[in-house]
């Protein structure tokens, strides 16, 4: 594995299912991360996502998907398309999911900015999941990151 990756993880006490669900389901995903979807995570297919309130979209690519244990996606992440994975584990508990973000960057600078925001943002998004659902509250934490002044 390359050292140039970002790495988010979080305990959702939900059951796999549910939790796989939420991800692979932009009706569920929209409330908690992205604004609007071109569709539903499939192996193979592309879809887009957009955030209005940042007047930003992307384009994903879903390179493989297990249901219920892996999404492996390309997304247009600042100006290179980088390589992200979930895994999603049951425990006791509920479900374990890590996202690991993995960059190709030459330049060092870039490559611990663009590690840091996709941290940050990954830890960002599966929060919001948690509160989702756990406990039916949205947090807005994607969307209060950065508000306008």
């Amino acid at each position: 594995m390359s050292q140039n990756f970002a790495r988010a993880e979080m305990l959702i006490r939900k059951e796999i299912a549910v939790v796989f669900e939420a991800i692979v389901n932009p009706e569920i995903t929209t409330r908690i991360w992205f604004t609007k979807s071109s569709g539903r995570l499939e192996a193979g297919r592309e879809v887009e996502w957009e955030w209005e309130m940042y007047n930003h979209r992307v384009r994903v690519k879903v390179l493989e998907l297990v249901p219920e244990l892996y999404i492996k996606m390309d997304w247009g992440n600042y100006e290179q398309p980088s390589l992200v994975e979930w895994h999603f584990k049951t425990l006791k508990e509920g479900t374990f999911v890590s996202v690991v973000n993995t960059m190709e960057q030459a330049d060092p600078e870039k490559l611990v900015a663009e590690v840091r925001d996709s941290t940050e943002g990954f830890t960002l998004v599966l929060g919001n999941l948690k509160a989702l659902l756990e406990h039916d509250i949205i947090l807005n934490l994607v969307a209060d990151r950065f508000p306008a002044e």
